[in-house]
């Protein structure tokens, strides 16, 4: 495939240092002093000869769209160089000049943490991401910047975690959000996350004190201390290891990502490492009172209690390949066919993929969320 350059304006990105209040003494250690990256479209600081910037001989005011990524990344990755594509600045550039979308102002947090990302709600065992983009992120960006200060003229968009995020905002967070497009988030729980269970378990066995032993086995003691939900010192050594390790494998990754999902639905500060786990680890048994904890945070399952706050959105949309290797296809049909059940105008759609490389479907969204959120 060649490699064309773009002819037309970029826009210019800017860096900001921003030290948190809401991230300071988090439970992981994480750094409260956090670098964002902001988009400013072509044409947004000289002002002269760009008609839609301008009003009544000013500089208009622009609609703001916050960037939600995917697990183990940050946003600050979404502005870098991308090998046979566009990075998501250069995509919004190009939108803009095709016509398809107008001047926006893109803003890209970073929410990494040591359990690799988060799902951008609350946790007392890994911080409150939910409040920080709130609360922090949002008035330090309209203080900053010459945006539509109101929710009406603010949005966010994400991919998996990101887009969980984006559609859990909308149901929770929906009076600072105008409109939200979820791509591939995480929805269904029971599809998408108890298969990843039994690979978990197997990973985490091999961190267990006493170590296995071939011969007769007494699961009544080893199990001991893991029952309800609690870790016998496994998942401890197994993060240790994990932070400690030059290259994890893509295992590990999953693994941490199944413990970061734990920390994030089922948080307890008086547990080991700060939460509970679903599954007793030694006979892979599922615990129902935890289980519960999780599908108290699925989409699917959070709809019905925030139709009224849903129904005041501008633009919802949603979208996921129907080959998803996480099968959150499944979820995204579910959470469509609520939404319609319950009254919310949205749009959902497929395409032939799977959950891997799909940022050309923000070709679709974005100037969906400009046409929703434009003064």
């Amino acid at each position: 495939m060649p490699i064309k350059r773009a002819t037309w304006p970029q826009g210019q990105i800017v860096e900001i240092e921003h030290t948190s209040k809401v991230l300071r003494n988090n439970p992981l250690g994480d750094p409260c002093q956090r670098k964002l990256h902001v988009w400013l479209p072509p044409g947004y600081k000289e002002g002269s000869g760009q008609k839609a910037l301008r009003s009544g001989g000013r500089l208009a005011r622009l609609p703001v769209l916050f960037d939600l990524v995917g697990f183990t990344a940050s946003g600050l990755a979404h502005t870098n160089w991308k090998n046979f594509g566009e990075n998501v600045p250069e995509r919004a550039a190009r939108l803009i000049h095709e016509g398809r979308m107008g001047p926006t102002i893109l803003v890209f947090p970073d929410c990494f943490t040591a359990y690799g990302g988060n799902q951008y709600i609350n946790s007392s065992a890994i911080g409150n991401y939910g409040d920080y983009l709130v609360e922090e992120l949002i008035p330090l960006i309209d203080r900053e910047f010459r945006t539509l200060a109101s929710r009406a003229h603010r949005g966010c968009f994400g991919k998996s975690s990101g887009g969980y995020g984006a559609i859990v905002h909308a149901m929770r967070y929906h009076r600072y959000w105008g409109a939200v497009a979820d791509h591939s988030g995480d929805a269904y729980f029971d599809f998408v996350y108890r298969s990843d269970w039994p690979r978990t378990l197997d990973a985490l066995s091999s961190y267990a004190d006493p170590k296995r032993e071939p011969g007769a086995i007494d699961v009544l003691f080893r199990q001991k201390g893991v029952a309800h939900g609690l870790d016998d010192g496994r998942v401890k050594r197994f993060l240790e290891s994990f932070w400690r390790k030059r290259k994890a494998s893509g295992n590990d990754t999953h693994v941490l990502m199944m413990l970061c999902m734990a920390a994030t639905y089922d948080p307890d500060p008086k547990a080991p490492n700060g939460f509970r786990l679903p599954f007793n680890l030694e006979t892979g048994e599922l615990l129902e009172r935890r289980w519960k904890k999780w599908l108290r945070h699925d989409p699917i399952h959070m709809v019905d209690a925030h139709l009224e706050a849903l129904r005041t959105l501008r633009g919802i949309w949603i979208d996921c390949g129907w080959s998803d290797q996480y099968f959150i296809h499944y979820g995204a049909r579910i959470l469509s066919k609520k939404l319609t059940q319950g009254g919310v105008a949205h749009v959902y759609e497929e395409f032939p993929d799977n959950h891997s490389d799909i940022d050309y479907r923000l070709d679709s969204s974005l100037p969906y969320l400009y046409q929703a959120l434009r003064p």
